[in-house]
């Protein structure tokens, strides 16, 4: 007992004596030390984790943009089917159907004009008035003589008959009979001719007025009002060239001129269009009307003529133009964009886009190219992209960023 309270005496002694070695207060402060170090290990340990993520990410971030700056930017166009035309090409001038230079055919004082320069007229239309008071006077002369040699055969008959009677009497000779009848004779053929000299009064009245012997567009007038005019005048009054319709003459090269020759024996309406210069906008569309009988040995062209309705007057007379005229067309042939064709010594090829944003060389066969279009006989099938643009910088394999031709970008899939 006293043994215990002997312990308990110094156990009270220690505990109050600020805690010796192996005393429970120092366990405590161990088992504390102990959650620190922990708790910093802990700390330490997530804190090298999140960087590995962190770098993780970034590097793979850095190799995506890496991998996307190797591909290839490209514009590229799917490959279709359809038809496409055959055509000839060659250069042409416009040309009326009629062109007429109006000259007055008698002499006198131009007193009117009835037109304005560039005006759309019709056949018959008045275009300019001669003084017709001279030829007014010419008819009335010419009238005049007829009446009076009308008068003189009706009194040379009236005698003519008598002397019929008198030489059965025998109360005349037979000269005389004879010579009023040759007096008669004369008095009718004055008749024919003072007939003819009226005809001639009015048609000369008639030529006074001026109208158009043809329709079309008036030009600029060559003679004003007031002036002498002459039916020998080498100028003339005014000029008008018909527009509607209007012809082309073209040429194109004599190697093709079969074909054509072929197609018009067949009963074939060739089509034929009329291009501007820079081949960028069509002014008109016509048929072949008509091919020369000859080639030009010094080009080796032969001409032909187009006729145009050219309701719209996009076709102007002695216009230079580009004519296209369609000798056939190819049927449900592939067609690509003519800038996907490259060609090398060995073959012709294409840059085809596969479904994994790479690109294979294809070889292709062309059957026709006409402008920006070009059928391929072989290599290509419908739907396939083809590269349009970039493919100098392509090899097989090699990825590409997809592009449509308005720069839009295009996904593969």
């Amino acid at each position: 007992m006293s043994l215990t309270s002997a312990r308990d005496g110094g156990l009270q002694h220690i505990e109050s004596g600020g805690g010796a070695p192996g005393a429970p207060g120092a366990g405590a402060g161990r088992d504390r030390r102990r959650w620190v170090v922990a708790a910093g290990v802990f700390a330490v340990l997530a804190f090298l984790v999140l960087s590995h993520s962190l770098l993780g990410q970034s590097n793979g971030a850095r190799v995506g943009k890496r991998t996307a700056a190797r591909a290839v930017p490209v514009v590229g166009a799917a490959a279709t089917v359809g038809d496409l035309g055959v055509y000839q090409n060659g250069l042409g001038t416009v040309t009326p159907v009629n062109t007429v230079t109006v000259r007055s055919r008698v002499d006198g004082e131009l007193v009117s004009v009835a037109y304005r320069e560039g005006q759309l007229v019709r056949k018959g239309d008045l275009l300019a008035q001669i003084d017709p008071r001279p030829f007014e006077v010419q008819l009335h002369q010419a009238e005049g003589q007829l009446a009076k040699d009308e008068a003189a055969l009706k009194n040379a008959r009236v005698d003519l008959d008598r002397y019929r009677v008198l030489i059965k009497d025998n109360s005349i000779s037979g000269q005389q009979l004879d010579t009023q009848a040759a007096t008669v004779d004369q008095t009718e053929a004055a008749i024919k001719s003072d007939r003819a000299q009226v005809e001639s009064a009015k048609l000369n009245l008639i030529y006074s007025r001026i109208t158009a012997p043809a329709s079309g567009v008036v030009g600029l007038r060559l003679v004003d009002p007031g002036n002498i005019v002459h039916a020998t005048d080498q100028n003339g009054l005014l000029v008008i060239t018909q527009q509607q319709p209007i012809t082309v003459i073209f040429t194109i090269a004599a190697d093709h001129l079969q074909s054509v020759l072929q197609q018009k024996k067949s009963g074939h309406v060739l089509p034929v269009e009329a291009w501007d210069r820079d081949l960028k906008r069509k002014l008109a569309t016509g048929t072949l009307l008509a091919i020369d009988n000859q080639i030009d040995p010094s080009t080796g062209t032969v001409r032909m003529r187009a006729q145009f309705p050219n309701q719209d007057s996009a076709l102007y007379p002695n216009q230079f133009v580009n004519v296209r005229l369609l000798v056939d067309t190819l049927h449900r042939t592939v067609l690509i964009p003519t800038a996907a064709i490259q060609r090398s010594p060995q073959s012709t090829y294409v840059y085809v886009v596969k479904p994994d944003s790479t690109v294979e060389m294809r070889t292709v066969d062309v059957q026709l190219t006409e402008g920006d279009t070009t059928s391929v006989q072989r290599g290509i099938s419908s739907g396939e992209v083809v590269v349009v643009d970039g493919a100098d910088k392509l090899q097989p394999g090699t990825l590409v960023a997809l592009a449509k031709p308005n720069g839009a970008r295009q996904q593969n899939s």
